[in-house]
Parts: C-alpha cells; structure tokens; sequence
C-alpha cells in the first residue's frame, strides 16, 4: 500500500502533525485539510486513496463532508474512516449510516490506525479491481453482442438484424397502418468485377457501396448486406413515393462515385416495396414484392429504380 495518497481531515495542528508523522512513517503520501471545505477541494484536485476525517470540525463537520463524498460520483468510491473523541454509540451509528467505511476513536494507537487504513485500502483495491473486470466483461458483451447483428466486411447490419427489424417494422405498420418502405438493392454485374479485377477488388466495391449507402440513410433507418452483393434497407414513416427518391439518390450517387480500381462506372439495380399494402400479408411477401420490383429494374435494362406492389404478387405466381 505504499504510496497510497491519504487525505487527513483535522482541524487540530498538534493531532494532524502527530498523525500526519505516523502516516509518512508507514510511506503513505499525505495531504492535509483544517476544514470541511478544503477538505472537499483536496478530494477534487487530488483524488485521494482514503479519508481520515475528523467528526468536529468548523463549518461543515465531518458528517456534513461524508455525506458529500457518498453524493458525489467522483468520490463515493473513497475510503472513510471517521475520528473522533465521542465515543457513543449512536455517533458511530449515524456515521456509518452516512457512509463512512469505518470508525476509529482518539486517541487512536499507531498500529491499529495503519492496520485500519490497510484494510479499507485493501477493500478499495478489491472493490476497484471487481469494477475493472465488470466493465471489462460489459465491453466484450457489447463487442459480441455487435458481432452478432453485424456483417464483417462491410459494416453494415447483418441478415439476421435485418429479419428482426423487419419484423418489428411490419408489425407497427400493419396495427397502426403507418407507412415503412423496403429497399432492395442489387450491384449490376458484380461476377464481373471479381472476374475482371479479382475477389479483393469486389471487397472493397462491397465495402465503398456500403458506405455510400449509410451516407444516403437517417439514423432511424436499417441499412444490411442481406447477401453476397445485394442489400437491404428499411425505411421507417416511409411511403413507396418517398422511397424511391431515396433510391434514387442512392443509385444516382453510387453510379458517379470513383471506385477504387475499377476502370468503368458501378451501377446499381434497386426495387421497393411498401406498406400498409393489404396483399403484403407478412414479411415474406414484402420481401418478394421488393424481389420483383428488383427483377424488374434488371430486365429494364439496369443502374434503375422501380416499386412493386402486392398486385404483383399475383402477376408472378
């Protein structure tokens, strides 16, 4: 514990230089305060390991200072061990209610003082070493809890996220009848790329189209690989009309972006579907309306939006 910072809360000189003697003697690094004010100011700019604090002190007293310390994020994981000459019962009571860690009446012995402050100082670090290894344990269930929602390559949101939103989507708009678009969107000729410029070079196009569509989307929307070179994305409070100039800006910026080394232009085929559409009875069926759609744009001749309905549903069966 050597080397520890100890804040000593007394307002009397004699007591503090006393103490403060016995605590360097022991190697810990002392800080002293007279009052309750200075002493809330130590706590700020130095961040002591543990508190001595005197019960009786002008102005605030030391029950005023834990109450403080406890209140106070910064500082409720601060050790307190409270001094005084009352030795009633009820004092050290309403201290530990407070909060203090511990009670040690004047005059105090040198080797219980030290073996008081090693031991709240040991809970301290026991305390603190729990709290590192719950937030270690936090940060890699969140990592895998991104893991688990997100497609490695690209970034986006994977299948599985895409299928869940969808699902939350469809069913807020079949009972509220509130209006959701679902984009599909296809890169136009992707064998190419990888044939012409190889795997890598499709890579990176998957990731740069990616990232073009995040660009296109509001925080609210879902954008996903939903496989290979096709993507999804749910648009929230979004009618088929609305979605498809959403489309087109997506389309209209995927086809003048420069690609890194691809030496012809990267188009996209897309098609949407949109509810409320009574013949879109599940999730299923939108995603097959916005296939359709998606089909369409291909056979029109590509770098094209268009929007189906479940009347096309019957059309194609």
């Amino acid at each position: 514990m050597a080397k520890a910072k100890v804040l000593l809360v007394e307002d009397d000189p004699i007591q503090a230089r006393e103490t403060e003697e016995i605590l360097k003697k022991t190697g810990y690094e002392v800080f002293w305060a007279q009052d309750g004010i200075n002493a809330i100011k130590v706590v700020k700019s130095s961040k002591p390991d543990i508190i001595l604090l005197d019960l009786i002190l002008p102005g605030l007293d030391g029950y005023e200072v834990c109450r403080w310390l406890k209140l106070d994020d910064s500082a409720k994981g601060i050790p307190v061990i409270m001094l005084t000459v009352k030795k009633d019962l009820s004092d050290k009571i309403s201290g530990l209610q407070i909060g203090a860690d511990d009670y040690l009446p004047k005059p105090y012995n040198e080797l219980e003082l030290n073996a008081r402050i090693y031991a709240s100082l040991r809970t301290k670090g026991l305390q603190d070493e729990l709290r590192m290894k719950n937030r270690q344990l936090e940060e890699l269930l969140d990592k895998v809890n991104y893991m688990a929602i997100t497609d490695a390559l690209t970034g986006l949101y994977n299948r599985r996220k895409f299928h869940d939103t969808l699902a939350g989507e469809f069913e807020r708009a079949r009972r509220y009848k509130t209006p959701f678009s679902l984009v599909m969107i296809d890169i136009d000729h992707f064998k190419r790329i990888n044939d012409d410029h190889g795997h890598n070079a499709g890579d990176v196009v998957l990731k740069q189209v990616s990232a073009l569509l995040l660009k296109s989307v509001r925080e609210i929307d879902t954008a996903s690989r939903f496989g290979g070179e096709e993507f999804m994305v749910i648009l929230p409070s979004t009618d088929s009309s609305s979605a498809k100039v959403v489309a087109e800006r997506m389309r209209d910026m995927i086809a003048s972006f420069p690609f890194q080394d691809i030496n012809r232009p990267i188009t996209v085929s897309i098609g949407i579907a949109g509810m409320p559409d009574e013949r879109l009875r599940n999730e299923d069926l939108m995603i097959r309306c916005a296939d359709i759609a998606l089909y369409r744009a291909k056979q029109s001749g590509r770098n094209r939006v268009e929007v189906a309905s479940g009347a096309d549903l019957d059309r194609t069966s």
